[in-house]
């Protein structure tokens, strides 16, 4: 994952650079950028995945604008729109199963559980946009056992291999969290 075992070795944009495909966006990576966002999916169904390599990068990229923050998503982006209602006073009770990651029937459930079945059309004001960022807040804390805050990555990601010995993620969407941790008083 990183050169010599070093993560200071990595230049996250010259990597990014070699392997972007279209030679008219290659310039973009010798900008000079203020904040680095890492957003993925945790996708811990593929056969390529180890719990060591991502325990790795959530304690190396914890500062976007240094190396970059890393936002994992449980199981991936979608769990962004896996509520019925906005608040859901059930959204700490959801969980993906290894057997749907594996089929790749989650997002399909998402699309028929969330609320309007329709993700154009799912947080449509500003306050339903907080109000779901604060559940995944309420959630991390709750995964993490935090009275408050934001819990960190490597926490949230330690309780959500928990869950995945018993061959389930709870769902949960990090990437919101850059909102509050860049300006709290926008979700206000």
């Amino acid at each position: 994952m990183f050169r010599d075992n070093d993560p200071a070795d990595l230049d996250l944009l010259q990597v990014l650079k070699e392997h972007e495909k279209d030679p008219r966006k290659k310039p973009l990576f010798d900008q000079s950028y203020s904040n680095i966002l890492l957003i993925f999916d945790l996708d811990p169904q593929d056969p390529l995945f180890t719990s060591d390599k991502i325990q790795r990068m959530t304690e190396y990229f914890v500062e976007s604008s240094d190396m970059g923050k890393l936002y994992l998503n449980y199981p991936m982006v979608e769990a962004f729109y896996h509520m019925h209602d906005i608040p859901d006073a059930h959204f700490n009770e959801y969980f993906a199963t290894q057997e749907e990651l594996s089929n790749g029937t989650y997002k399909q459930r998402v699309n028929q559980e969330n609320r309007n079945r329709n993700y154009t059309k799912f947080a449509v004001t500003k306050e339903e946009c907080n109000a779901v960022i604060q559940q995944n807040i309420e959630k991390a804390r709750w995964l993490c056992n935090v009275p408050d805050g934001i819990p960190d990555e490597i926490s949230i990601l330690s309780a959500e291999l928990r869950y995945w010995e018993q061959q389930m993620i709870s769902v949960l969407c990090t990437c919101v969290f850059y909102i509050p941790e860049y300006d709290p008083k926008l979700i206000i």
